[in-house]
């Protein structure tokens, strides 16, 4: 609808702290230190700086979009007064190129594209509509084709795959409720609905989110858990092709991403918060196999997870969003982290705050290879994950080292205020020492096999500190900062 300059916090990168081998970045934008690992912060977009939400949310779902015939690129931003159209071709001075009012004070909002539509859903007890633009005059502005409640008036989530879309957890004019409901896209601006979920599989009651990759849908039912279901186009009409339900450490089954060779799913459970992420086997789906859980720290809830290559990108609440290499699935290591959310969680000890704050969602496949992330409270970062990418040393699930056999202890954050994640890949007896500056020690465990562990340090002074590692007689020793 209109064009500006957006709020933009330029790039300035603090300088990076080497402890041994590893590369420890705390960025400072505007007067905010954002802690990091092999990912580097561009801007922050806060196109909405008045409406708010409930629990201080002003942002929520996002998206992107490559527009092909001018090599442009756009962060698709959900706010709780509508959505934002950001031009991103030139990541460190993002635009405002449109915005669609929406419902103010709106928590939730999704979005999807297709061909040059962007597709809007959104859900709370506030009066929704469902939403259509047509982007392909952008950046100039955008034109909505559809703003009403006719076809639907909330869905809490959406997904697009080939030229169908599916609408989670849909509630129509009428009040009448579908745990999800697929529409064909034959024509884009015109969607028509095809079948409703409960019509075939009455016993699925809620689809919360749901992944689709050729009319196969791996649909997270929340409470109920993980099921594969099949859309037949033909037919019109669904079949389960499996499940995944109490497994272990399950809760609310809330989004999923299927791997590039279709082998594996991720998968993350929202609630209660802390719960790990989940990595399964789904080659049969008659016998659906955990593969991998873990926490990317103790507390930490992982909310939205999506996959790029050999990488999972995972939007993590208070914790901001990870990266994975999961090259080898049993094998699964960090290649690089972002803390969006500096008003609590790890980085400062402090989850008081409500744990459902911090980063929403992300958008990994934009050509240039920025990630564009949504935090409910700080905005939209735009970030470049090259570091991450190129890493090529693993450990397990955890900071991946340099080429060389003499360094493998690793660990962070560094600087620290509550929790960090240690690492030391050798199978050996080990022993592993916190000392202080003066080398007493403070702090001292055993371990066998290789050490994957957290360590907290909420309670030591401000100042310098040297873990050590001991085995066969030999030490090794990284310095750590304490910094509250």
């Amino acid at each position: 609808m209109y064009k500006k300059t957006i709020f933009v916090y330029t790039l300035c990168l603090m300088k990076n702290f080497l402890f041994g081998f590893l590369l420890l970045s705390s960025i400072r934008s505007n007067s905010q230190i954002y802690q990091s690992f092999n990912i580097n912060f561009i801007s922050l977009s806060t196109p909405n700086i008045g409406d708010m939400g409930t629990d201080s949310r002003r942002y929520s779902g996002c998206w992107g979009w490559y527009q092909a015939a001018k090599n442009k690129e756009y962060g698709i931003c959900g706010t709780s007064n509508g959505t934002y159209f950001i031009d991103v071709t030139s990541p460190a001075t993002p635009t405002v190129s449109g915005f669609l009012q929406g419902t103010q004070g709106s928590t939730y909002r999704e979005m999807k594209t297709y061909q040059h539509y962007c597709y809007i859903v959104s859900d709370d007890g506030l009066n929704k509509k469902f939403q259509i633009v047509d982007m392909q005059y952008l950046p100039d502005s955008i034109h909505v084709v559809y703003n009403d409640t006719t076809l639907f008036k909330r869905g809490h989530t959406i997904w697009i795959d080939q030229d169908k879309m599916y609408i989670g957890a849909m509630l129509n004019d009428s009040l009448h409720f579908s745990s999800m409901a697929i529409f064909s896209l034959a024509n884009p601006a015109a969607p028509v609905l095809l079948r409703k979920l409960q019509q075939d599989l009455p016993l699925i009651g809620y689809v919360h989110d749901m992944h689709v990759r050729n009319d196969t849908i791996y649909a997270s039912c929340a409470d109920q858990g993980l099921f594969v279901i099949k859309y037949n186009s033909t037919s019109n009409t669904f079949t389960q092709l499996g499940s995944y339900t109490g497994y272990n450490s399950h809760g609310y089954n809330h989004s999923s991403f299927l791997t590039h060779d279709g082998k594996n799913l991720i998968f993350c459970d929202e609630v209660p918060d802390g719960l790990p992420i989940h990595f399964i086997d789904i080659q049969n789906l008659g016998n659906i196999q955990p593969v991998k859980d873990w926490h990317p720290m103790p507390r930490t809830t992982p909310h939205n997870p999506y996959i790029k290559g050999n990488f999972a990108i995972v939007s993590c609440y208070q914790d901001g969003l990870h990266i994975y290499d999961i090259s080898q699935p049993s094998n699964i290591n960090i290649a690089g982290y972002f803390d969006t959310y500096p008003q609590g969680g790890n980085n400062s000890g402090d989850y008081s705050n409500s744990p459902y704050r911090g980063n929403w969602g992300a958008y990994p496949f934009l050509p240039s290879g920025i990630i564009i992330a949504n935090d409910m409270q700080n905005g939209m970062f735009i970030l470049s994950a090259t570091s991450a990418y190129t890493t090529t040393i693993k450990n397990p699930v955890g900071i991946k080292t340099q080429e060389t056999s003499e360094i493998n202890l690793f660990f962070y954050p560094n600087p620290a205020s509550s929790q960090i994640a240690i690492h030391y890949n050798s199978e050996n007896n080990k022993t592993l020492q916190l000392k202080n500056i003066l080398g007493q020690v403070i702090y001292e465990k055993h371990y066998t096999g290789p050490l994957n562990d957290y360590l907290d340090v909420h309670t030591l002074e401000n100042g310098t500190y040297f873990i050590s590692i001991t085995e066969n007689s030999s030490s090794k020793n990284k310095k750590l900062i304490i910094q509250h």
